[in-house]
């Protein structure tokens, strides 16, 4: 994936999770399991693109 993909896909999870949440509220979520899944979802992107800024930075030279 590339970076914009996957910063397009993350605002994507976290419009989703809103979404999610909003109907947990409302006791419209019918798998509150859901929530839990979004959220590790959004873990795994943010996680690998603060790997990629990392290694760019030490490729670069800079300290992390």
């Amino acid at each position: 994936m590339s970076d914009e993909e996957r910063v397009s896909e993350l605002h994507r999870l976290r419009r989703h999770l809103f979404d999610l949440r909003a109907q947990a509220v409302t006791e419209k979520l019918e798998d509150p399991s859901m929530l839990l899944k979004a959220k590790r979802d959004i873990a795994r992107i943010l996680t690998v693109m603060n790997e990629r800024k990392r290694a760019q930075a030490e490729q670069a030279g800079q300290p992390a």
